[in-house]
């Protein structure tokens, strides 16, 4: 079941990762972001296109247990991810969302899918 996980978390990675390298304007948009020149389009290529690609194949990676780095691989990405989910409730604290999505949408597919990753390491 772990290894359905992982897999399921890449491709969620590796999806934002190639859709923020090919149309970052278009990821944005949901959260009311303009990209509107060179370097806030090279920004969210980097972070959410280059770190989404990396973290991805990393957990591919993680798949083969390539130097036994499952474990910590799987535990990383879901701390980062329970950071991301933090940071929404930090937004949420300081400022109120005006729907369901994007914000909270991402808040618990981020608490889920670091839930089911840590979840799969017992």
């Amino acid at each position: 079941m772990q290894t359905v996980v992982i897999v399921v978390v890449a491709v969620f990675f590796l999806g934002m990762g190639v859709f923020g390298l090919v149309a970052p304007a278009a990821l944005i948009r949901p959260f009311r972001m303009i990209a509107d020149s060179a370097e806030a389009r090279s920004e969210v290529r980097a972070v959410y296109g280059g770190f989404g690609v990396a973290v991805g194949g990393l957990l591919l990676m993680a798949l083969a247990d390539v130097g036994g780095i499952r474990a910590g691989v799987v535990v990383t990405v879901a701390v980062s991810l329970l950071g991301m989910a933090f940071g929404r409730l930090v937004g949420r604290a300081v400022e109120r969302p005006a729907a369901f999505y994007p914000v909270w949408c991402y808040f618990w597919v981020e608490a889920a899918a670091a839930g089911a990753l840590l979840a799969g390491l017992g």
